[in-house]
């Protein structure tokens, strides 16, 4: 590690985080034409905005920063991979991958953690156990909605509260297991071909985490909340159906049981993928 690694993450241990995101969130929220305005331009010019994929080009469409910032896209530009794939749930680079553990450990920049780590709790390293997953990482170039990789139902979801670490490289190599202190949001979904997990972790200046059935997720205290679906209410999402969004640049994972075929080779570590490309079968 060298020295201005060694620096982001002192920087990173004492800021008050929570705070300063959400200092930022109400500046990304905020509906004075001046400021918002002012911000979109520039973000649209530093990063490069592809505006023909968005939806609504006029900027003075959106009420906020943020309103762009979660923008949706023109129908057709991103193609689904079909239902005999796993759909890729979000636009980013992967990180990495790969099959789990005996133990259901995941490795990460290095870091090894545990599924009960990650999930907050004991109750599905059995399911997942020498299962697979896929760590993608959101820039804040990229398109921030994340969609489900196939058809399934949502039954079970989980807000773990944590960190606000930045998710870049540079922090998932130097701050041990960052994926899972982080504050994130885990969903458990159950598909023909069996059960799988999308887990949205939120970083530094991440003012929230949001899902279309049950609006805004993050920050809501200090424990860790649950929300069951087995009985009742039923969420079900077709291929390419959102899921959720992020509030800044974020990370997804998404894991497998070992009864599904799993990733293909060539997704691997450093891979632009876009949302609804293929990443491998069921």
């Amino acid at each position: 590690m060298n020295f201005m690694q060694n620096l982001n993450t002192l920087i990173q241990y004492c800021l008050p985080a929570h705070l300063v995101s959400r200092i930022v969130g109400r500046l990304a929220f905020c509906k004075n034409n001046q400021v918002k305005n002012f911000l979109i331009h520039q973000f649209v010019k530093r990063l490069d905005i592809e505006m023909d994929e968005v939806a609504e080009p006029a900027l003075d469409a959106y009420p906020h920063f943020n309103a762009f910032f979660t923008r949706a896209l023109k129908d057709g530009v991103r193609p689904l991979a079909g239902k005999k794939y796993i759909a890729s749930p979000a636009d980013g680079t992967v990180f990495g991958g790969g099959q789990l553990s005996s133990d259901t450990r995941l490795t990460a920049k290095g870091h090894h953690f545990s599924l009960t780590e990650l999930f907050g709790g004991k109750g599905y390293n059995e399911i997942y156990s020498e299962g697979h997953y896929l760590t993608v990482y959101l820039s804040p170039k990229d398109y921030h909605r994340v969609h489900c990789p196939m058809d399934a139902e949502l039954k079970h979801m989980v807000h773990v509260p944590g960190r606000l670490f930045s998710v870049n490289e540079s922090t998932t190599t130097s701050i041990p297991a960052v994926f899972a202190r982080n504050e994130r949001v885990i969903m458990h979904f159950k598909s023909e071909h069996g059960p799988f997990s999308i887990v949205l972790v939120g970083a530094m200046l991440v003012a929230s985490i949001e899902t279309p059935f049950a609006g805004l997720i993050t920050p809501p205290g200090r424990c860790i909340t649950e929300w069951n679906y087995h009985r009742g209410t039923h969420h079900k999402f077709a291929q390419g159906d959102e899921v959720g969004r992020f509030q800044y640049g974020s990370t997804v994972i998404l894991i497998l049981p070992k009864s599904m075929k799993g990733f293909k080779p060539k997704v691997t570590g450093g891979k632009a993928i876009k949302m609804g490309e293929s990443l491998g079968q069921p």
